[in-house]
């Protein structure tokens, strides 16, 4: 899917029932989204990937935005974090100046709004620009003003630290974010809203950065961390118990659904109210589940997990939000009813205020009712497909 040429769903088209529309993709493009987890280096339009490896003299490895795509999707499809993750080593050269920091993060914003989004965070570790001459300062100075370009999507940015890096780098990444806590670059814009681990997982646990998080939860400003990915369910738990209050992915916690000594890790997540950033189709690409069809989200929200649904790096996965509710609609027993509440829980875990919450679960609380009259409305036989799958 080419990001850039998504087509824009207009807002009576979203004031309308989803279950107008003829089709999975109509209908999930009708609902309204709420974005938790998407990083901006690796939600970049393809076009502007090219033009600003251009602006820096750096050779892509394609010479058209097609065969880039092409590119990004061999090593998406590689089945492996490591490999998917290689791709940021590029978006990374091209975004390394202010003007292009801030192009991205207003693009991002832009596509996300086009999409239905009624509040979105988006995240970025800024000190991998370091390198490349840019200061952590810097970055997030230029990311706020792009974000602030996009005034009618609420906003906010989690800075993010590279769990494979010593955990020196970790409390550095933690004190930039805790120097942009709740400080827009522009009066009422966005600000740093939260903290989080990402990286390859696997050997590189939360506990490993103990100082840091310790750091931020002292400080107040809100977690979400990478967790039961491409490592164990009991990762999950590992980064509640560090401070945080959502989870990136935590997929994992399905095995212990099946396993009568481990269930008690599903019972302690409901109990804590963690929601899970759940993105199904980089999972895919991950290797952390095996199809859209075969992913755990079916059977953890059956199990009363809170948790909603997030495209983590679209540039990289060739996807997008109603690509991804699309795909559930298609391929689970996942309604847009299940899809609603997902989309609800999402709001109410933002890290965002609580004005831009509250107007956030306003709108996706109208398309519910809208679509409940709908189905009392309907024949029985188009209302079974809106039936909670929970």
């Amino acid at each position: 899917m080419d990001r850039a040429r998504a087509p824009r769903v207009t807002p009576d088209a979203r004031r309308a029932s989803p279950l107008a529309a003829d089709t999975p993709a109509d209908r999930a493009a009708a609902l309204p989204k709420v974005v938790l987890h998407e990083h901006l280096d690796g939600a970049l339009r393809i076009e502007t990937l090219l033009a600003l490896l251009q602006e820096r003299g750096i050779e892509p490895p394609a010479r058209d935005a097609r065969a880039l795509a092409g590119w990004l999707d061999a090593n998406a499809h590689a089945g492996s974090l490591e490999r998917f993750l290689e791709g940021f080593a590029l978006t990374v050269a091209a975004m390394a100046a202010p003007a292009a920091l801030a192009r991205v993060a207003r693009e991002v914003a832009e596509d996300a709004l086009a999409e239905g989004a009624v509040l979105a965070e988006f995240r970025i570790a800024p000190l991998l620009f370091e390198p490349y001459g840019q200061s952590g300062d810097a970055v997030v100075e230029a990311l706020l003003e792009g974000l602030a370009a996009c005034p009618a999507l609420p906003s906010g940015l989690i800075l993010c630290a590279m769990r494979h890096l010593p955990p020196t780098e970790t409390v550095r990444a933690a004190q930039l974010a805790l120097r942009f806590a709740g400080r827009p670059v522009r009066p009422g814009g966005p600000a740093v809203v939260g903290f989080d681990l990402a990286g390859a997982e696997l050997g590189h646990p939360c506990s490993e950065h103990a100082q840091a998080l310790a750091l931020v939860r002292r400080a107040g400003l809100p977690m979400t961390l990478h967790a039961g990915e491409a490592d164990a369910a009991e990762r999950v738990l590992e980064a509640a118990r560090h401070g945080a209050r959502r989870v990136g992915h935590g997929v994992r916690l399905a095995d212990a659904l099946a396993d009568p000594a481990r269930r008690h890790l599903v019972d302690e997540v409901r109990a804590r109210g963690l929601h899970l950033e759940v993105c199904p189709t980089s999972n895919v690409h991950t290797g952390a589940a095996a199809s859209i069809a075969a992913h755990p989200i079916t059977a953890l929200w059956r199990a009363g997990v809170s948790l909603s649904v997030h495209t983590d790096n679209p540039l990289f996965s060739r996807t997008s939000s109603s690509a991804e509710a699309g795909a559930l609609m298609r391929e689970t027993p996942l309604t847009e009813a299940d899809l609603l509440a997902m989309t609800r829980q999402a709001a109410a875990a933002s890290f965002l205020g609580t004005s831009v919450r509250e107007r956030a679960l306003r709108r996706i609380d109208a398309a519910s009712a809208d679509l409940q009259a709908t189905v009392t409305t309907l024949a029985p036989s188009t209302s079974n497909r809106t039936t909670t799958a929970r």
